[in-house]
């Protein structure tokens, strides 16, 4: 039988059949014998063959075959720092939730889930959330944001997912499409996704005062069926996103705005660091490429760790 997986608790997967069948599918241990370095072999999105065992209780399904991905997004394990994660795969397009503070989404954050995308050929759109509860200066700084980051040619979007501002925009751009909702701990992905569909309830968490973070809600990666033909995975909140499974060379490539100068430098493999004649770092100066995100850059080429970029490259700027 030929499946897509819906969700994944680690051990166990649900996978709905061509059928419309629910599955619950285990793996054969093999699958963590062939090279793949990333804790869940098997991720949402994923599409699989299984096949059916009759059980005491119920019927359960052994996954024999994951079929090649069209795309995926990944980053580092966050408790095996040598290992990977797959977030989901087979997606369309993904939304990165976005809020100025509780909690703050730093561009550094910001910056290193474009470039994984940007690696995978998954589009992103940037959802400024909680625009509803910003004031003046607040939203301007949020406008100010959202203009570097079209400039550089991401699409943007102001929205509420409290009050159902610019809901009607998010749905027309993920239908007839699978798209990946992400983002810290209490940005607001459910409260997102109750709003696009109501019928799904999914429970929300307020945000912790005294850490000002979010409190996860969301336990394990899920895809639901929406009912305006879409299909969305729910992720669980992301603190840190490390960047993995890019060479040093080939990073500036992810950079839009980099790329698009590569051919100016004096040097064909310019890394834009100490290399003279650098059309990248003129443009620093010119103020046509951002600052924040040239450190973004730095910090990632460096190796940086998920502790030392949790500042806010654009605060620097100011």
């Amino acid at each position: 039988m030929r499946g897509i997986v819906y969700k994944s608790t680690g051990s166990w997967y649900q996978v709905k059949a061509e059928d419309g069948e629910i599955y619950n599918c285990r793996i054969k241990g093999k699958f963590r014998l062939k090279g793949i370095k990333s804790t869940n072999p098997v991720a949402v999105g994923d599409r699989v063959k299984f096949d059916l065992e009759e059980g005491l209780e119920d019927v359960k399904g052994v996954i024999k075959e994951i079929e090649d991905r069209d795309n995926y997004i990944i980053r580092k394990s966050v408790n095996l720092s040598k290992q990977t994660h797959i977030i989901a795969s087979n997606i369309d397009q993904a939304f990165l939730l976005v809020t100025l503070n509780n909690p703050p989404t730093f561009t550094t954050f910001i910056d290193r889930f474009l470039v994984t995308a940007e690696a995978y050929h998954i589009k992103t759109v940037l959802l400024f959330n909680k625009i509803d509860i910003y004031n003046e200066d607040e939203l301007a700084e949020i406008k100010y944001l959202a203009a570097l980051y079209r400039e550089i040619g991401y699409e943007c979007l102001g929205i509420s997912a409290m009050t159902g501002k610019n809901i009607d925009k998010v749905k027309k751009m993920m239908t007839g499409k699978t798209s990946m909702i992400s983002g810290h701990s209490g940005t607001g992905k459910s409260t997102l996704i109750n709003a696009l569909e109501p019928t799904l309830d999914l429970k929300t968490s307020k945000i912790s005062v005294q850490s000002k973070q979010g409190q996860h809600t969301t336990t394990f990666a899920e895809m639901y069926d929406l009912s305006f033909d879409a299909r969305i995975i729910d992720t669980p909140g992301i603190k840190g996103f490390g960047v993995v499974e890019i060479e040093k060379e080939e990073l500036a490539n992810y950079f839009p705005e980099f790329f698009a100068l590569k051919d100016q430098c004096k040097y064909y493999n310019c890394l834009h660091l100490e290399e003279p004649k650098c059309a990248v770092k003129d443009a620093l100066e010119d103020g046509s490429v951002a600052w924040s995100r040239y450190k973004s850059y730095l910090q990632i080429i460096k190796g940086e760790d998920e502790q030392q970029y949790r500042i806010d490259n654009y605060e620097e700027d100011q």
